[in-house]
């Protein structure tokens, strides 16, 4: 819906720009929502890192456009329209029920996805300077260009390929963070804080259920905000840890272990649908 309630916004605020730097930005808006529009309708994990990273820029580029535009059209229906439309487009693209879809949309069989929550310690800078990255180096150069700024496009031309595909990257890493219900059991898949996925046997799981304080769990949430749930285990289960942002390892056992997926509630109904004991852990 984006073309038709913030099209006219857009329009407004480039009306006054040279004709290189309207059409280059026509351009870029338009190559945005093809992209955004194609991710949306193949949900798969990659896709899921795509439409994260480009619908967003809708936001700021629609408060740009409202206080870019003619004075007169600042508070005008187009405008408070583009700033809304693309706020509900944020909204749905960011939901955990858009993120469990995608995630889940690249299960294999009988499989069922849900997708963790992002670690603590990204949600403070780093996950939004990454997307700045993203952003400015996609869109920063062609518009320099367009605009005459030639030593300072080519130089922003020339650093978008390196800087783009690290901060790509790492953001989709944080899109490949999924638990993950198989016919043998369940699987905790987080290369962020695991160094290979853990799979936990049907008939070892003896609870799955939101986590209480105890001490002896192993802590695999990443300082990620919201409830998280318990696994506790009938046998030691044997995981590879990672420590200091991934540069060392080490081999822990345990027979509890935390994690925060974005939809708890959904998690413990599949377990309880897939017949696994469901139930709150040990108490502390």
């Amino acid at each position: 819906m984006l073309p038709f309630t913030a099209g006219p916004a857009f329009a407004s605020a480039l009306d006054g720009r040279s004709g290189p730097v309207r059409t280059t930005a026509s351009l870029l808006l338009w190559g945005c929502w093809t992209v955004a529009l194609a991710a949306a309708l193949v949900p798969r994990t990659s896709t899921l890192t795509a439409i994260r990273i480009v619908m967003p820029a809708a936001v700021p580029a629609a408060v740009w456009a409202t206080t870019a535009g003619a004075p007169a059209d600042v508070a005008a229906g187009p405008s408070l329209a583009a700033v809304v439309s693309s706020i509900l487009a944020l909204a749905a693209v960011m939901s955990p029920l858009t993120g469990d879809a995608f995630v889940n949309g690249s299960s294999y069989g009988p499989e069922r996805r849900f997708a963790l929550r992002v670690p603590g310690a990204l949600l403070v800078g780093p996950v939004a300077l990454a997307w700045v990255a993203v952003v400015a180096s996609a869109v920063g150069g062609p518009l320099l260009l367009s605009a005459g700024q030639w030593v300072t496009g080519a130089v922003a031309v020339a650093a978008a390929v390196p800087v783009g595909l690290v901060a790509v990257r790492a953001l989709h890493g944080l899109s490949r963070r999924w638990v993950v219900f198989v016919p043998a059991g369940f699987v905790l898949h987080d290369p962020f804080t695991l160094v290979e996925p853990a799979l936990a046997t049907r008939r070892s799981i003896v609870a799955l259920g939101p986590a209480t304080v105890d001490a002896d769990a192993l802590d695999a949430t990443a300082g990620a905000p919201g409830l998280a749930l318990c696994l506790e285990l009938r046998d030691p289960l044997s995981i590879g840890v990672k420590e200091r942002g991934g540069r060392a390892a080490r081999e822990l056992t345990a027979v509890r272990v935390l994690f925060t997926p974005t939809r708890p509630g959904a998690l413990l109904q599949e377990a309880d649908r897939r017949r696994l004991p469901v139930g709150r852990g040990a108490p502390s």
